[in-house]
């Protein structure tokens, strides 16, 4: 019997959420839609310029553990924070969710890390973070109990930056292996994909990842193609399986020649995008380690990314497993 249901590991990350328009990411010079990473002068800089903000706990590996434990499913968590104000309120938010997190804080510097958010009209969200204590997760903070102990373990492609994360990052696939399970990434931003392409494929195909999260985007990116189609049939032969989400096309989920089309929940206003991808990772998850086909997969991923969709912030304050119940997909 497995522990957990997914454990996640991921950047422990505070985000501060405020809105703005078109002007001001063009006057600070912050790339749109994407994950910019920055230094603490800047973060103090942005967070003196941001309008009034909403604070909340956040992390891409961290909003999936949170998504999978409101789902009702067993979740565990590997992320560094530092032992001051920020890193008590992640600590507290994540634990509250029902997600197991025991990682040591770090003691003195760097400082918890922190992202500031700026949400344009349209909902998109652009990314400002500012690692902090995130790039001291080592493999000493691999704890092999949770690591053996899940069903797939899943990390965050963001987390590829820092060299040491790399570190624990295989040590827990290979403890997860060892144990039968599988392990899962996602390829987090298409920047991201840029930086390491080269090492994310090798995951892939060496084993080492089985099952891949993606948007379009991130896909187009691995393979350098514009043709979508031919990266869906490259992603097919290089792992296991592959969820792909295209937002309001819906997602589309590859394992070997099989295929399955899901549709996108409909969402009356998209008031923030923070954690849709997140989220689906989340649904897909909880329904893969449940026994679920990958049809079933996919809308449970579908179901919890519009559900955080229609809110401000990545982590819901209601549970998504009484919504699915409710819906007839639980």
């Amino acid at each position: 019997m497995s522990k957990f249901d997914v454990l996640c590991v991921g950047n422990a990350i505070v985000d501060i959420i405020a809105r703005c328009d078109e002007a001001f990411l063009t006057e600070n010079g912050i790339i749109r839609g994407a994950m910019n990473l920055i230094d603490v002068e800047r973060s103090t800089l942005l967070y003196q310029r941001m309008g009034p903000a909403i604070e909340t706990s956040g992390g891409s590996a961290g909003n999936t553990a949170a998504g999978v434990a409101s789902l009702g499913g067993k979740a565990a968590f590997f992320g560094k924070v530092s032992n001051d104000q920020l890193g008590e309120i992640y600590t507290h938010d994540i634990r509250a969710q029902g997600v197991a997190f025991d990682t040591r804080p770090l003691e003195g510097h760097p400082p918890t890390a922190r992202s500031m958010i700026f949400v344009t009209p349209d909902g998109e969200r652009s990314m400002n973070t500012y690692l902090g204590a995130c790039v001291e997760l080592g493999p000493e903070d691999v704890e092999e109990d949770k690591a053996r102990g899940a069903r797939v373990s899943y990390f965050e492609g963001y987390l590829w930056d820092p060299p040491r994360a790399k570190e624990a990052i295989r040590q827990t696939a290979d403890l997860t292996h060892a144990a039968g399970g599988e392990m899962a990434m996602s390829l987090s931003d298409p920047f991201c994909v840029d930086r390491y392409r080269g090492e994310f494929l090798e995951l892939m195909r060496s084993g080492r990842v089985d099952i891949v999260f993606a948007n379009q985007h991130e896909l187009l990116a691995l393979y350098q193609t514009s043709s979508f189609d031919d990266a869906v049939e490259a992603i097919r032969q290089d792992c296991s399986v592959a969820a792909i989400t295209m937002s309001e096309k819906g997602s589309l989920v590859v394992r070997g020649q099989e295929t399955a089309r899901v549709d996108v929940v409909p969402v009356e206003q998209v008031v923030d995008t923070t954690g849709a991808g997140d989220l689906y990772a989340a649904g897909f998850l909880f329904g893969y380690t449940n026994g679920r086909n990958l049809a079933d997969c996919g809308r449970l991923g579908s179901f919890a990314a519009a559900q955080v969709i229609k809110q401000v912030g990545p982590r819901l304050q209601f549970s998504l497993k009484e919504a699915a119940q409710q819906t007839g997909l639980l």
